[in-house]
């Protein structure tokens, strides 16, 4: 494979914990809850999925919100607008904290790369092999990779939210292709959800799944990329 195309969320990076996520904001806005309703808030956000990249929702989608849950990535204001319709399914001290919350998982502080990302991301550099970045997403992500000092690795970024069109559409994995200048045929698709990141193959492309884990969970998982691309 001459080039590897790579999921964000829960392939690259994962996302903060539900209720780190929360305490974090309570901290920045100077609100505060109890121990116990903080931990009850948590599971009630986890559990209607409002965090993005965290857990998908248990409970099921509100009916006003479902159409644009299925669109969510398309846009910036649709992606906003799913999670925080969903986030405002937990009643908070303060109806402001839901926007403050969606505004919290854009900060690189909310995110960590897996533990072997740097040295799966170099290793490609030093063999040739050209990196692109293909996520589902509703805003951009270019200042997570900055922050963590990998974005040099990076010879594309093609964000569903920036073309209108979100995976599992082969258009966007296509995109991704044409950006770096490569046949979809020699391109390895590495993601964490089989309907999204699968789309790829509709195009000729292999493809290769990884277990969407707590970072301390998965130490390796993106390890056998490179036995794959040779």
């Amino acid at each position: 494979m001459a080039t590897v195309l790579f999921d964000f969320s829960g392939t690259l990076f994962r996302i903060e914990s539900t209720e780190s996520w929360l305490r974090a904001v309570l901290a920045e806005t100077e609100m505060s809850l109890t121990e116990p309703e903080l931990t009850q808030a948590a599971r009630h956000l986890d559990a209607v999925g409002a965090l993005p990249g965290g857990s998908f929702p248990s409970r099921p989608i509100p009916d006003e919100l479902a159409p644009v849950w299925e669109i969510r990535d398309m846009s910036a204001e649709l992606h906003r607008a799913a999670y925080t319709g969903l986030s405002r399914q937990v009643p908070l001290p303060d109806p402001a904290l839901h926007d403050a919350l969606y505004d919290r998982h854009m900060t690189p502080a909310a995110w960590r790369p897996y533990p072997d990302t740097a040295e799966v991301l170099g290793a490609l550099r030093e063999r040739g092999v050209a990196v692109g970045v293909v996520s589902n997403i509703g805003w951009d992500l270019r200042p997570v990779f900055r922050e963590y000092g990998l974005d040099p690795y990076v010879g594309a970024y093609v964000l569903s939210y920036e073309h209108g069109i979100q995976k599992p559409d082969p258009r966007l994995f296509a995109t991704a292709c044409d950006a770096l200048g490569v046949d979809p045929r020699e391109v390895l698709m590495v993601g964490d959800n089989r309907r999204a990141d699968g789309g790829a193959a509709a195009l000729g492309c292999g493809v290769h799944f990884v277990d969407h884990l707590p970072v301390s969970q998965r130490p390796d998982g993106l390890r056998p990329v490179l036995e794959l691309v040779g």
